[in-house]
């Protein structure tokens, strides 16, 4: 499916303020050229979010959030990339092109949607058509507003139900299958997939159906619960069931509570703990770690405190820690056996629950549990172990506060890396914006032309001959040379955008820190320093040329060619002076 075209979304970038939807979100204040706030990414109380008009993105010195609007959409509003995409294009009064667009579903998958939202309608419809279904949902205390909150509804008796009353010719029974909604028998006949069941829609970010949870009604009938198949749409290792009611009930989400099962998210709801959210069916997985953390900077998991429960700790545990950034916490709520969160607050109430939360075990203190079972730490052969258990993990976790207290932690414990290092050369630093200090950057022509570029990614544009330095071998040449090929090929470019192009590479951190920089001066001032850069770099790889050619020269194997090269380069470098 074609995208959408980088020219559209530097242009729509170039038309947008980013101060405006910032600004609309989160109370920014001037300071000097930019504007800042508390982190909306993370909990702080110095401010270190800082807003650029000039290059139009935002950065946050403490946790390393950044980007456009559109990623700013994307993470606060907790928008899909083309959704973040078409509100920018609205307030700009800009249409998407329509030949263009990313992701845009075909009419065949457009279909399953349709397919689905008609299955849910008639779910609903059949729930209130049976009494045996909702004196289910009375006896487990689920009222009419939560009942209609998670569209909740009934699957009847029967193999044909759904089939009869949706798939009225061959077109619509294929939509069914593909969604996922009906069966094959040995003998290839399609018969209804939910037969009995009260059924939970799944939505997706959007808030669209994708899937269903059916909760057998009989005990004796079938598993007790039973989920879509996976299909194009639906994949339960990327999915969170009530992630969309969640962000419908709060537009900052403080925590989130991660359960196993479809009723211990609707009585969590049902008792005021709207921030619950549960697992289709399988473990926490490295997706879900992700998409927990875009949503809540605070995890709680919730587990039976048997083996079984501890083993799924233990998985979910081995996902969130390589997502562990500084700002983030997760914890481990072990309820007693035969019991679920669902049975929980229905006997203890929300205050109940709350308190078993404040009890919850620590990451931290989970991990080196976890790790010290069966280990003697009292010999050195137990210190040994639990310190080769532990450091792959340790590992993983992204540098921070956070890994560097569990590192000696584990030091602490076991004596493992303990020895002293030399202390580190203590890199000259410069102060930047509200008492921030970052390493002063080394003086060289390549980082000081990429740092300009950065600032003001138009001053690219001033370079009408093609970039004669390619061919310097300095740190940082390719990398500038790219940066100037790329804002030449899509001239509207700003700030955000270009760093955006490097996300997932080597380079996108140093180019972060780069861009976060204020130099001083203006557009003007920045347009002869950059130019004289060039022109540096320029003349830098015109002596290495002369270099190379007079080594051949002393060498004997300087050919004709070779030779007028070299007497028009140093005659070039006499004019220069």
């Amino acid at each position: 499916m074609a995208r959408i075209p980088d020219a559209f979304i530097d242009d729509l970038l170039a038309r947008t303020d980013i101060v405006e939807v910032v600004g609309a979100r989160v109370p920014l204040k001037r300071k000097g050229r930019e504007f800042s706030a508390p982190c909306p990414f993370h909990d702080e109380r110095t401010p270190s979010f800082y807003v650029s008009p000039v290059k139009q993105f935002y950065h946050c010195f403490g946790c390393g959030a950044h980007g456009t609007a559109i990623s700013f959409l994307m993470n606060y509003d907790r928008l899909e990339f083309l959704d973040a995409v078409e509100e920018l294009a609205r307030a700009a009064n800009m249409e998407i092109p329509r030949d263009e667009r990313a992701r845009t579903p075909d009419d065949d998958t457009r279909g399953v949607y349709d397919a689905l939202e008609a299955a849910a309608r008639h779910y609903r419809n059949a729930l209130a058509a049976s009494p045996s279904a909702q004196a289910y949902l009375d006896a487990r205390g689920v009222d009419l507003e939560i009942r209609e909150l998670f569209g909740i509804g009934y699957a009847p008796e029967g193999f044909s139900a759904l089939k009869d009353a949706l798939g009225t010719d061959e077109r619509r029974l294929k939509l069914l299958e593909r969604a996922g909604l009906l069966s094959k028998n040995d003998r290839g006949h399609t018969y209804d997939k939910f037969r009995d069941r009260v059924m939970f829609p799944i939505a997706d970010r959007r808030g669209r159906t994708i899937a269903f949870g059916g909760r057998v009604l009989k005990g004796d009938d079938g598993p007790k619960y039973l989920n879509s198949p996976e299909t194009a749409l639906f994949h339960k290792g990327r999915e969170l069931y009530g992630l969309w009611q969640v962000r419908q009930a709060q537009q900052k989400i403080a925590r989130l509570i991660v359960v196993e099962g479809y009723m211990d998210v609707v009585a969590l709801f049902q008792h005021g703990l709207r921030e619950a959210v549960a697992t289709l069916g399988t473990a926490t997985t490295a997706d879900h770690a992700e998409l927990l953390f875009r949503n809540a900077p605070d995890v709680y998991f919730c587990f039976d405190g048997d083996a079984a429960g501890r083993r799924a700790a233990s998985k979910a545990m081995e996902s969130v820690l390589p997502r562990m950034r500084d700002g983030r916490q997760a914890f481990f709520l072990f309820l007693p056996e035969g019991d679920d969160p669902d049975s929980i607050v229905r006997s203890e109430g929300r205050e109940g629950f709350e308190a078993r939360l404040r009890e919850a075990v620590p990451l931290s203190r989970f991990f080196f549990d976890r790790f010290s079972e069966g280990v003697n730490l009292g010999t050195l052969d137990g210190k040994a172990r639990l310190a080769e258990r532990a450091q792959p993990l340790l590992a993983q976790i992204p540098d921070g506060a956070f890994a560097d207290l569990m590192r000696q932690h584990l030091t602490s414990i076991t004596g493992v890396g303990a020895r002293p290092e030399a202390p580190p050369a203590q890199a000259p630093v410069r102060r930047v914006r509200g008492g921030q200090h970052v390493p002063a950057p080394k003086r060289s022509v390549v980082r000081n032309a990429i740092t300009l570029l950065l600032q003001q990614p138009a001053l690219a544009l001033d370079l009408t001959e093609g970039a004669r330095f390619t061919a310097l071998r300095q740190p940082g040449v390719e990398l500038l040379a790219e940066l100037i090929a790329l804002v030449q090929q899509r001239p509207d470019i700003r700030t955000g955008a270009l760093l955006a192009h490097f996300e997932g590479r080597a380079d996108a951190d140093p180019l972060q820190k780069l861009a976060a920089i204020s130099l001083p001066g203006d557009e003007a001032a920045w347009r002869v320093e950059f130019a004289d850069a060039i022109a540096r770099l320029d003349q830098e790889t015109r002596q290495q040329r002369i270099q190379e050619l007079q080594s051949k020269q002393q060498e004997g194997t300087l050919d004709a060619v070779d030779k007028a090269e070299l007497r028009d380069l140093l005659q070039s470098r006499l004019s220069a002076r």
